[in-house]
């Protein structure tokens, strides 16, 4: 709710709730019903306005905002009428964007990212990160599943969702600053339960790292679970895709060449990740096995992924991988989201 008689402000303010999303009420002074100024989660007061809301229920939420941030009288009323703080335009126009958006969606747990990188070519990344995404939906979580890899072939396609109707990375290039959850969500592609932001059939263009940074930071704030599916490159927005990560996976296949790459990803991608952990995937060459594997990187041991021959003979007849809920992969799959997503569970 907007409570001020100041047309250049409620101009500013009408045009940062359009920009978060928001439609607000206005009023010129305090609602003479109670619940109109109680329920709202977060009340404008505009400078001209505070004086005539001396009196009224102090409520959590209200901010006074106005163009002289120097003016002691300003700091005064907010005290007067129980404001959380004052905000001076334009300087503070971000910060209020973002208050405005928060109102909007609910501050909740953010959705839990975790990234998938292979420890060499053709490890299986992509098809492990098709396979979580599959499971957390399954288990009823709000899922994207974000394709990091622009050179990757697309992962709408893997899913078999590359003519379902939606936007795809292009459309975020020029993306700045906060995006709205939600927004961002109804846009995206669904295939299976699952939203899924790729790319499109044109050449890939770059995504700037702050794109990068605006769209993962919308994804994680609607809660659930957020799967991403990395390039084993290293530029800029890859960099960016890291540091938003609660868990990076890194899938090595059982055998000392593949060992050797993914120790050359460690010291590149380590560093960038709070919490980076070994997927080991078999058949294993002549004494190797998971731990072996995991202790060679000096990761710590997420877990071993079967091998299932059946993939690459379901992935032909246009079945993704993960969607059979008994098969080795979503087994896997299904058990570390018990790990990762329940409370108490540890990933």
């Amino acid at each position: 709710m907007i409570v001020t008689e100041d047309l250049g402000l409620l101009d500013d303010l009408l045009r940062l709730c359009a920009a978060a999303g928001v439609e607000p009420e206005v009023h010129h002074r305090v609602p003479e019903r109670r619940a109109s100024w109680t329920d709202p989660p977060l009340v404008l007061v505009g400078d001209d306005a505070a004086a005539r809301c001396r009196g009224a229920v102090r409520r959590p939420g209200t901010l006074l905002v106005g163009r002289d941030r120097d003016d002691p009288g300003l700091w005064r009323l907010a005290v007067e009428i129980g404001a959380e703080s004052v905000l001076s335009l334009p300087g503070a126009e971000s910060l209020l964007v973002d208050r405005l958006a928060d109102a909007a969606e609910g501050v909740g747990r953010p959705a839990l990212t975790v990234g998938v990188v292979g420890g060499r070519g053709g490890a299986g990344a992509s098809t492990l990160a098709c396979g979580l995404a599959l499971a957390a939906a399954r288990a009823g979580h709000r899922t994207l599943l974000v394709d990091g890899d622009p050179l990757g072939g697309g992962l709408d396609v893997l899913l078999g969702g590359e003519r379902e109707e939606g936007r795809r990375w292009p459309d975020f290039a020029a993306s700045k600053g906060r995006l709205a959850g939600g927004a961002l969500e109804e846009s995206l592609p669904s295939v299976r339960g699952v939203r899924v932001l790729s790319w499109g059939r044109e050449p890939a263009a770059p995504v700037p790292p702050e794109a990068v940074r605006s769209v993962l930071a919308a994804a994680r704030r609607g809660g659930g679970a957020v799967v991403v599916d990395l390039p084993r490159g290293s530029d800029p927005s890859v960099t960016e895709a890291l540091a938003q990560l609660d868990l990076g996976l890194l899938v090595v296949p059982g055998e000392l060449r593949a060992v050797a790459a993914a120790h050359r990803m460690v010291s590149t991608i380590g560093p960038a990740v709070r919490d980076l952990r070994a997927v080991v995937r078999g058949p294993y060459a002549v004494g190797l096995d998971e731990r072996w594997v995991a202790d060679a990187l000096r990761l710590p041991l997420a877990g071993e992924l079967p091998y299932d021959p059946g993939i690459v003979s379901d992935q032909d007849a246009g079945v993704p991988p993960g969607a059979e809920p008994r098969g080795p992969l979503s087994r896997f799959c299904a058990a570390f989201w018990e790990r990762a997503l329940v409370p108490g569970g540890a990933a």
